[in-house]
């Protein structure tokens, strides 16, 4: 089946349901989350393998995907980070276009879970930064993360993402205010532009008006290379810097004494593993811990 994208993606997800549109958040946080001066902690909501992915479980459906995101949610929040962003982190191997039936899944399952959220929310649909985009507006989410810029050899291909389409899809929206956070060194991938990336974070901040920059590791859960982050954080003084990938006790004092928060999923997993469920007792010790930093 093809993908769509565009607004051909957005009719997708808005059909069937009468007088159903964007819809933006009624008390937006995210400006005070994303302000240099704060030191947030972004955490993950995996959902479960979605629709058309080789790992569904058609037997549980989208029932049992909702029932995991709400019980990760929980555990979250009552561990005290300061946000949540969804994330189809399950969808292996994973596409650089969206197809109809994983993104009115995701969208179905964002919508459902939002009356158990007590932060901000955001999303990210690996790795099709329109359908982020699309996906945040139906649904009413703070922020998207996505890979925006740049070029890519990466396991999926190569790798050319538009984020020109992307601004103008949010903006023709109306969704101006919801936060785009680019993630400018994306994991499974290598870069062909060979620029520093201290560079690159420049140039993303400047041509493409990214609200927040990413650094991330070479695998999810694996740390960000420490130069990098450091290089980053010293060139971009505009926006807020955020290490994206492998941040955990061991790190967190170095990562927060240069970048300006954090996301994480790994590590706030049952033995930390990307693929289980999120252990309360790892999330209420890392937050302990950065609230002493704050």
């Amino acid at each position: 089946m093809r993908g769509i994208c565009g607004h051909e993606l957005v009719e997708q997800i808005f059909a069937g349901s009468a007088g159903a549109g964007p819809v933006a958040p009624k008390e937006d946080s995210m400006v005070s989350l994303l302000s240099k001066d704060t030191k947030t902690v972004i955490a993950m909501a995996h959902i479960g393998a979605l629709p058309g992915s080789p790992l569904y479980d058609s037997d549980g459906g989208v029932d049992k995907l909702v029932d995991g995101v709400l019980a990760d949610i929980e555990a979250l929040q009552a561990g005290g980070v300061d946000a949540i962003m969804f994330g189809n982190e399950n969808d292996r191997p994973y596409l650089l276009k969206a197809t109809p039936e994983s993104l009115a899944a995701m969208t179905t399952i964002v919508t459902t879970s939002k009356p158990a959220l007590k932060v901000p929310f955001g999303v990210n649909y690996l790795w099709d930064p329109e359908a982020s985009v699309a996906i945040g507006v139906a649904t009413g989410a703070s922020f998207v993360r996505e890979i925006f810029t740049g070029v890519f050899a990466s396991d999926m291909g190569i790798w050319a993402p538009d984020c020109a389409k992307s601004a103008r899809l949010r903006s023709n929206l109306g969704r101006a205010d919801m936060k785009l956070l680019f993630n400018i060194n994306a994991e499974f991938a290598y870069s062909l532009d060979q620029r520093p990336i201290e560079l690159r974070a420049k140039s993303a901040v400047f041509s493409s008006m990214a609200d927040a920059i990413l650094v991330s590791g070479p695998i999810t859960g694996q740390s960000a290379d420490a130069s990098d982050l450091r290089k980053v954080c010293e060139t971009i003084t505009d926006v807020p810097v955020f290490a994206n990938t492998g941040t955990n006790l061991d790190n967190i004092r170095d990562v927060f004494a240069v970048a300006d928060g954090c996301i994480i999923g790994t590590h706030f997993k049952v033995d930390g593993d990307t693929w289980n469920a999120v252990d309360p007792a790892r999330v209420a010790r890392f937050m302990d811990v950065v609230n002493t930093l704050r």
